[in-house]
């Protein structure tokens, strides 16, 4: 499994990443992405490390807490061996202050988010999306605290716009406090906008990308076609209203470019779209999710090939969609002889 480095933290993270979201199974929307439980968990979780696989994603809002319960009780004995990622500051709560980014919310959810985790540190403590009541200095300032403390290695963003990550970043140089250098995004052939702010961003301030749900939302799956309905086990009949839009045309567009380079490769849908993003800039480390044993192993075939500069190219074409104002002027070069955004 190829290492990366994490931003310019010195820390490295294997390619692929394993999302914990299909663990537990709680509630309208974790229900219909998996139910594993702690028996199928240390199954999966044996097979990501065999592959390299050793980080492993989740979030306190997942399936109301399961999630990081179940990662904990797969990865006993073998904390050593794992990377943990967690996310808070979403809603995890009825109280007044079980939600943002205040000090006194983060501790409490980082304190029970060890406890669920079965461990003393987390390695990635990510903030799941920008709290704009709160001050950028509070924020900081307790991660920092967390790190100092060890109950924390490295910390992160999830969500944020381009001005709210450099709002954050610039807090933490002027303070001297840790300072974000992983942003959690959503990033896909068919959900490219990461590469207008946040992708220039995060080349300028060494912040890696970790991407989420690379394959659309269960779109790239191979299996949603033009003319067809739904597959009957799709998860987008019960979510599609919390999947990042995509119009149609585009979606099937990209699927028609990929159908050819799956026959030219020999490899499936799934796989070409995770080994595209595996060659964009800033990307650490690609998250992929499994409802069972055959979708992680498929899931693993995106390494240890790599797509032809013409097969690249012809996806580009395929997913490009024109930005908005104002990056549209620059993304195609007409203010230079040379476009500044590297892609």
């Amino acid at each position: 499994m190829e290492q990366r480095y994490l931003g310019n933290s010195g820390f490295k993270v294997p390619a692929l990443g394993f999302g914990t979201g299909t663990f537990g199974g709680s509630g309208p929307l974790f229900s219909a992405w998996g139910r594993t439980d702690v028996a199928a968990a240390r199954r999966i979780v044996d097979i990501c490390l065999d592959a390299g696989v050793n980080l492993f994603d989740s979030a306190d809002v997942y399936s109301n807490g399961a999630s990081e319960s179940i990662l904990g009780a797969a990865l006993e004995g073998r904390r050593d061996k794992a990377i943990i990622s967690t996310k808070l500051s979403l809603r995890s709560g009825d109280g007044p202050n079980d939600v943002g980014s205040s000090r006194h919310h983060i501790v409490r959810a980082t304190d029970a988010a060890l406890k669920r985790l079965g461990t003393d540190y987390i390695d990635l403590l990510q903030m799941h999306a920008f709290d704009a009541m709160t001050p950028a200095e509070e924020v900081l300032g307790t991660l920092d605290d967390l790190v100092r403390a060890g109950k924390v290695r490295l910390i992160g963003a999830s969500n944020f716009s381009g001005w709210q990550l450099m709002k954050s970043l610039a807090a933490s140089e002027r303070r001297g406090l840790a300072r974000y250098v992983a942003n959690q995004t959503y990033y896909s052939l068919i959900g490219r906008d990461y590469e207008w702010e946040l992708m220039p961003l995060g080349i300028d301030q060494g912040v890696g990308a970790i991407v989420w749900s690379p394959l659309g939302w269960g779109r790239l799956t191979g299996k949603i076609r033009r003319g067809r309905p739904l597959p009957e086990g799709s998860r987008l009949h019960d979510t599609a209203t919390f999947a990042p839009p995509v119009e149609e045309e585009r979606l099937f567009r990209v699927i028609d470019a990929m159908d050819p380079i799956a026959e030219e490769t020999g490899k499936s849908i799934p796989q070409i779209a995770l080994n595209w993003l595996l060659r964009r800039p800033t990307v650490a480390s690609v998250l992929i999710g499994a409802r069972d044993e055959a979708q992680l192993k498929q899931n693993l075939g995106a390494i240890g090939w790599e797509l032809t500069p013409d097969q690249i190219a012809r996806l580009d074409a395929a997913s490009a969609a024109t930005p908005p104002y104002p990056y549209y002027p620059y993304w195609n070069g007409q203010f230079s002889e040379r476009s500044p955004l590297p892609v």
